[in-house]
């Protein structure tokens, strides 16, 4: 290995399996999955420490920055990180540029290493308070009609269908998200991310400068640690080959088209393929499960107040928090309609 990585943890792993681990290991995002240890990053360095998995007791989603997450409130400008927790309740927070692939590695390694817990000592206490207050309310809901039964029946099977093809599901969760995101970013940004970058550039210079005219070593240390935050920040906001209107856009439709060719295969598919979720379609049966409709369209309708009604000053679960954040977008790019 030319970079080896640095281990966290007391416990380490020889060096001929640590340079096997790490080359076999999954890359999720900035970390990764190996069959012996997980590998994290610094804020520059991508997989440059690691943990074995006997080291780790838990691994779980921290979003900070925003009202949403744990905090119980809001949903969206929210800034993922992956926190893991080894020896004797050490933390290493990892930041990631993607919610979802802070997702996507925990799932990972749901499947991989299923002993580790995946959510934090609070999170598991609020899911107990959850439970127990999900418990009581489906004890005290209303007996629904038998046609009432048929639709949630019929949306059931929706969702089966759907299941069976998850990952168009996800694109298209995942590009509406992306969509919006980019919509609301005010072009403005990509100026101040140029001039950032240059600042960057500028700094590089400014350093090599020093170093050459034999300048105090703290001096160019100054300036190449300040280039490499301009530069690192202005990148990660510049358009890119994957992040520009017309890559977005595409992604977009792109997703929603493979959506609508797999409904055509189902009759009287209830919902339109723009909002072909199996989240969405879990809502609509709650709300006549909650006797606040009686057939898929009134519930389509009421799913959709549900979600306007949301927005940063209300409070919800981390279990709302994760279906708004997979849903709302597609809602919001097709103006609810």
């Amino acid at each position: 290995m030319i970079f080896k990585p640095h281990p966290l943890s007391t416990s380490q792993l020889p060096a001929p399996e640590l340079e096997e681990d790490r080359k076999s290991c999954r890359k999720v995002g900035p970390c990764g999955i190996g069959k012996k240890a997980i590998y994290l990053n610094s804020f520059y360095v991508d997989r440059c420490y690691y943990i074995p998995f006997t080291a780790v007791r838990r691994v779980f989603k921290r979003v900070a920055m925003s009202k949403g997450g744990f905090s119980g409130k809001g949903m969206f400008a929210s800034i993922p990180y992956l926190v893991v927790e080894y020896d004797d309740g050490q933390q290493k927070q990892c930041n990631f540029k993607y919610e979802n692939q802070v997702d996507d590695l925990l799932k990972l390694l749901s499947a991989e290493q299923p002993q580790i817990r995946l959510l934090s000592e609070a999170a598991e206490a609020k899911l107990e308070k959850q439970k127990a207050e999900k418990e009581r309310e489906l004890r005290s809901r209303p007996e629904i009609t038998t046609q009432s039964q048929k639709e949630v029946a019929k949306l059931q099977r929706a969702i089966d269908y759907l299941d069976q093809k998850p990952q168009l599901s996800e694109n298209l969760s995942r590009a509406a998200g992306r969509r919006r995101t980019y919509q609301c970013t005010s072009p403005s940004y990509r100026w101040v991310a140029m001039a950032i970058t240059m600042l960057g550039f500028v700094a590089v210079a400014a350093g090599i400068y020093s170093f050459i005219v034999h300048n105090d070593f703290a001096v160019y240390f100054l300036l190449f640690g300040i280039a490499a935050v301009f530069t690192f920040a202005g990148f990660s906001v510049l358009p890119t080959a994957r992040n520009n209107r017309k890559a977005i856009m595409s992604q977009d439709e792109q997703a929603r088209k493979q959506m609508e060719d797999y409904v055509k295969g189902y009759p009287d598919f209830p919902v339109p393929a723009r909002y072909a979720h199996p989240t969405v379609l879990k809502r609509m049966q709650r709300v006549i499960e909650q006797g606040r409709a009686e057939e898929k369209g009134q519930a389509l309708e009421i799913v959709k107040e549900d979600l306007k009604a949301l927005n940063s000053d209300v409070k919800v679960s981390q279990e709302e928090y994760d279906e708004v954040v997979a849903i709302k977008p597609m809602f919001l790019n097709a103006m609810y309609q």
